[in-house]
């Protein structure tokens, strides 16, 4: 018989989710926080902003991917009032 296999949860942000302090490694602990000293933050001040600039961008790179879609063509009944309206 098959096995069932439970769902993988799936990150909001298209996998480019950013770690909580409590989920970084201490590796990654240490680098953010030499990154937030350079900046003269504290560790989550740094971490709150690095998400809301992924957030930023992520919302960004949506409205210039919407502006780039190409105009919805006519529908049906759209072309069929428009080739009505022409003259024979």
């Amino acid at each position: 018989m098959g096995r069932c296999v439970a769902p993988q949860p799936r990150a909001s942000s298209g996998g480019k989710a950013l770690k909580t302090s409590k989920t970084l490694t201490e590796g990654q602990r240490a680098y953010e926080a030499r990154r937030a000293a350079k900046a003269g933050m504290s560790l989550e001040k740094w971490l709150d902003s690095k998400q809301r600039q992924l957030a930023a961008e992520e919302r960004e790179k949506q409205k210039t991917a919407e502006a780039a879609k190409p105009p919805k063509k006519p529908g049906f009944f759209a072309r069929l009032l428009e080739r009505a309206h022409k003259p024979l």
